[in-house]
């Protein structure tokens, strides 16, 4: 056994660790806490959210910085054994870039969004427990944790049935004629509708994303369109 592949394994093993850190916590915030601070009185709140919040952050950020490094790494090595010019002329190298680039979307939306708006209202609400004022930009900013953390859980459920997609759902065919396949187009296909989801996460509405049963129905739904228009266009 080469050494590189020994690396390439402890990457993925390290990928799977961070990546479930990651998403564990993506889904306690959005389908456990945000209901329960939606339900429990103002006191139990704001001692969750001074308390209970940053603790679950630290994990939730890092675990992603950590999944985002080892993806990184893990895709190199691919492409230094396979060849970088051959990434998309294979169903992997197709269905892992999509899932490498709901990901990479998810890891900025927690690093430049979710948590520098979750810091604000931690501090905000720190502040009113001691006296203080609140600071007036919080309700803004959770309001964007908020609408970001959605449109990452939506994003999320393309980008595991992607990940497990490229080694485990081969259907892509090498061209008949011999010829070497080429999926860029497909893959620019998805970019544009992730780009537009993205946006929507930036500055748009939660919509459907407003309940824990509509961003499941979205995520499902994102997962179809995105298969079917790669399918279609490979």
């Amino acid at each position: 056994m080469e050494s590189s592949e020994v690396i390439y394994y402890l990457m993925k093993w390290f990928h799977y660790v961070f990546g479930i850190i990651w998403i564990g916590h993506l889904y306690y915030f959005n389908f456990t806490q945000v209901p329960f601070f939606g339900e429990t009185d103002a006191a139990t709140k704001s001692n969750a959210i001074q308390k209970l919040v940053p603790r679950a952050l630290w994990w939730f950020r890092w675990g992603a910085m950590f999944t985002f490094i080892t993806g990184v790494i893990m895709l190199y090595m691919w492409g230094e054994k396979s060849g970088h010019a051959a990434f998309m002329s294979t169903s992997f190298g197709l269905f892992i870039s999509v899932g490498a680039l709901l990901g990479t979307v998810m890891f900025l939306n927690v690093w430049l969004i979710i948590w520098p708006s979750q810091k604000v209202v931690i501090e905000s609400t720190t502040n009113v427990a001691q006296g203080k004022a609140a600071l007036p930009e919080a309700a803004a900013k959770g309001a964007a944790a908020l609408l970001a953390s959605r449109s990452n859980t939506m994003f999320s459920l393309p980008m595991l049935f992607f990940m497990g997609a490229a080694s485990h759902l081969p259907i892509l065919q090498p061209p008949a004629d011999g010829s070497t396949a080429n999926y860029s187009t497909a893959f620019l296909a998805a970019l544009v509708v992730i780009v537009l989801l993205e946006a929507n996460a930036i500055k748009g509405k939660l919509g459907p994303l407003a309940s824990v049963k509509g961003v499941i129905h979205a995520g499902v739904g994102l997962t179809a369109v995105l298969f079917g228009l790669l399918y279609a266009m490979a």
